[in-house]
């Protein structure tokens, strides 16, 4: 959710740059800052809390200069101090960084560099660039070269801007993965940076934007392309029609489609300010429960409606495998119908999209009526739910979501619902810090990888090309993934309006196996993991009947492969974790579908956004 904002030319940048970050205030930030040159030295200027308080500093502290970079920070790394605001700077103070995304090898990076001698200031992988860059620049003395080579360095989606006082009217940055888009702005004598349109949209509706591992050098004159590599590239400029819905869109053909595309950045602001991988510990700022509060925890039922009860599922199989306590899944419209069983030791935690949906909100007034406390999984900042919720709210920071299909926020939950199940084992003591370092690592891994899904999407359309006509379908996957197949089947069904059925594939010969034949697509997630090989079963049963397989599989996998009438590769991640990234082929298998046929895919028939009637 952080703001970039850069500028060079001749308007005094702290003017652009604070109402550029101004403009973003609505991603959410904790801390901001700024860095302007002035006569080849750094005025810097930082504060915790939100703008107005920078504002204040500057007042006190003017800054003046026709260049300069300012960002909105979201704690991932480190907590929220003046320390830990960007921008950054190296040892010798020659240069100046401000990152969003995540640094997933921030820690080797860091070992090596005190290794070397480096001193940190602060808790930040950011930090962790500007001494890199600092260092490369002073050996080869090329600035742009230094910022390719440590751009090569970083794993994780990462969005960089960074500054050489010795380098005057030279501002550089570069996009890596996935961090949410870099936007390059081109004016008459002046050039822009930032991390959506809104920040500059009001100087020039010239805009360029930096795909996976490119750069931009940008001078009054004007902005130059490369690869990280040194390789020219050519970018077309588009002229940015500024109505809301269009910029609202930001270029996507439609909402579904564009929040598809956002869960990289999504789930890193879901992770973001909880992780400390150095110490293994969660901190989930909004849950309220004591260490003794969790520990006493003997049962969770877990409820929702719609998607949020498929993220249920998922997060019953994180909770009991992390922190060893038993979760029961229910349907928010059932659970007070069938006079639950709370006693002391009870937990009910809620998931809902918009804290408003009616039946959730009865599931947690149950839960107080008992005298149990209820914690709520939650996107909508101030809603319903997160007054009911006396255990405290997970905020699942995955901002605004239009489409009536759930994708980001699906996604969202299941980060935040590992999240959860972290934190009770390290109550708990299931877990020890070790083992949460681990969990936490392979988390913050999970952003680039989705980024890796959704680099190719050819596949979709072709896969759409070829069963556009379906009328039925079949999801089958597997422990964790069981659930995911219920909600690929959800998500076709919702926007295609072709039936679909997700099923545990256990369970596929005790039904639906009688509408397998050679009309039939099925869906199989066969990802490895320790049911791998009776996954690979339920396939061959599939095509002895005559069913036509598409296949989730790992890069490395041949025996699925060899049988399956398609595939799609997903990137190795834990077991557990799986289920994050395989719900994104689903999404966008389901999103091809729904535009090949035609469909209103942003809202489709009969459905609304927040259900608030029983």
């Amino acid at each position: 959710m952080c703001g970039i904002v850069g500028y060079v030319g001749p308007r005094e940048a702290t003017d652009v740059v604070v109402k550029g970050l101004e403009r973003l205030e609505y991603r959410g930030y904790d801390s901001a800052g700024i860095a302007i040159i002035e006569h080849g030295e750094f005025q810097m200027r930082r504060s915790v809390g939100k703008l107005i308080n920078l504002r204040r500093r500057l007042h006190e502290e003017p800054t003046t200069g026709n260049q300069g970079i300012g960002h909105t920070r979201w704690a991932t790394h480190g907590a929220v101090t003046e320390a830990n605001a960007h921008p950054h700077h190296d040892e010798s103070e020659r240069i100046v960084v401000i990152q969003n995304g995540i640094v997933e090898n921030y820690l080797e990076l860091k070992q090596r560099l005190i290794a070397e001698g480096a001193s940190f200031h602060s808790q930040t992988d950011t930090e962790v660039i500007a001494h890199l860059l600092g260092r490369y620049t002073s050996e080869s003395n090329d600035f742009i070269a230094a910022f390719g080579r440590v751009m090569g360095e970083l794993r994780g989606g990462n969005a960089v801007v960074a500054m050489d006082r010795t380098q005057p009217d030279l501002i550089l940055a570069a996009r890596i993965g996935n961090a949410g888009a870099v936007v390059i702005g081109e004016g008459e004598g002046e050039s822009f940076v930032a991390s959506d349109l809104p920040a500059i949209v009001d100087y020039t509706q010239q805009m360029a934007f930096l795909e996976d591992g490119e750069l931009a050098i940008l001078r009054p004159s004007g902005v130059e392309y490369r690869t990280l590599s040194g390789a020219p590239v050519t970018k077309t400029l588009t002229t940015v029609a500024w109505d809301p819905v269009s910029a609202a869109k930001g270029g996507y053909k439609h909402f579904m489609q564009k929040e598809i595309a956002e869960q990289p950045r999504t789930t890193t602001d879901t992770l973001r300010g909880r992780l400390d991988i150095e110490a293994g510990r969660v901190d989930l700022e909004g849950l309220t429960m004591t260490d003794d509060e969790l520990r006493g925890v003997e049962r969770i039922y877990a409820v929702a409606c719609g998607t949020a009860w498929h993220a249920c599922l998922v997060t019953k199989y994180f909770i009991e495998t992390l922190a060893r306590v038993p979760v029961e899944v229910d349907y928010g419209s059932e659970f007070r119908y069938r006079a639950p069983v709370m006693t002391k030791g009870t937990l009910v935690l809620a998931l809902t999209q918009s804290g408003e949906t009616v039946d959730t909100l009865a599931a947690m007034a149950e839960a107080r009526e008992h005298g149990v406390k209820s914690v709520a999984i939650v996107n909508a900042i101030g809603s319903q739910a997160t007054r009911v919720a006396d255990g405290g709210t997970i905020y699942i920071h995955s901002g605004p979501e239009i489409a009536v299909a759930s994708t980001k926020v699906f996604t969202g939950m299941l980060m935040a619902g590992y999240l959860f199940g972290l934190r009770l084992a390290q109550a708990r003591g299931t877990l020890t810090p070790a083992e949460i370092s681990a969990h936490a690592q392979a988390l913050i891994e999970i952003p680039g990888k989705i980024n890796a899904i959704l680099k190719d999407i050819s596949v979709y359309d072709q896969l759409a090309d070829l069963y556009h006509h379906a009328t039925d379908m079949l999801y089958l996957g597997r422990w964790a993934n069981a659930p995911i197949a219920l909600e690929g089947a959800l998500k076709m069904k919702e926007i295609s309006y072709i039936h679909a059925e997700g099923y545990p594939a256990g369970e596929m010969k005790h039904g639906p196996i009688a509408l397998i034949d050679e009309r039939m697509p099925v869906i199989c997630i066969a990802t490895q993991d320790h049911v791998y090989e009776k996954m690979l079963s339920n396939i061959e049963q599939v095509i002895a009947r005559g069913g036509r397989v598409i296949a989730l599989v790992n890069p490395d996998d041949t025996l699925v492969r060899s049988k399956a009438h398609h595939v799609i590769e997903v990137p190795h991640t834990t077991p557990l974790l799986s289920a994050v990234l395989n719900v994104i082929p689903l999404q966008l298998f389901s999103y091809a579908m729904a535009v090949r046929r035609g469909a209103d895919v942003d809202q489709p028939r009969n459905l609304a956004k927040s259900v608030t009637v029983e």
